[in-house]
């Protein structure tokens, strides 16, 4: 069965029409595909090829190499704790930690009724809010184990994310500029 509709094929088409070659739209047609089902399977890597025109090897090395395409499905929330360097240094670790023994799943795991999964990272580009943790794409940076837990408790108490609090990234900055 076909993933995309009549309609969202029109759009895709009108996408690569901005392009010159149509597999300048991999990644947003790759995008679209998990919006639409959770995670990129083999059938899902086959119509990409086809709809962008490249082979099907390429789609599937682009999908293995961006951390944001899943191959298998993940939960509604999904977690990821940076374990890069700056977040290492900073207690990212422990936040792996914690969020492991707090879902009771490993990494790229999800819990047993699919509402969490969770991911240790390399780099989310949020280095000035060490340590970090994402759930979807919601950044919550400066946190702790316990932070952590809270945003998991407000998850299952309201069944969405919270509001990550608000992190000056360079107080020394700001202070000077207000001088």
């Amino acid at each position: 069965m076909p993933i995309f509709s009549d309609t969202e094929l029109q759009e895709i088409s009108e996408l690569q029409k901005r392009y010159p070659e149509p597999a300048a739209t991999l990644l947003p047609v790759l995008w679209r595909i998990q919006d639409k089902r959770g995670w990129i399977d083999s059938d899902a890597m086959e119509e990409a090829a086809a709809i962008c025109q490249v082979p099907k090897s390429h789609v599937e090395g682009v999908v293995s190499f961006y951390t944001m395409f899943f191959e298998k499905p993940m939960g509604k929330f999904h977690v990821q704790v940076c374990t890069n360097v700056s977040c290492m240094l900073c207690g990212g670790e422990k936040i792996l930690d914690a969020m492991k023994a707090r879902l009771g799943v490993a990494n790229l795991e999800r819990t047993p009724d699919g509402t969490f999964s969770i991911e240790e990272v390399e780099c989310m580009g949020a280095c000035g809010g060490a340590p970090m943790m994402a759930v979807n794409e919601t950044f919550f940076e400066k946190t702790s184990p316990t932070e952590a837990n809270e945003v998991i408790d407000t998850i299952l108490a309201k069944g969405e994310i919270p509001t990550p609090k608000f992190v000056q990234q360079m107080p020394e900055l700001s202070e000077a500029s207000n001088r």
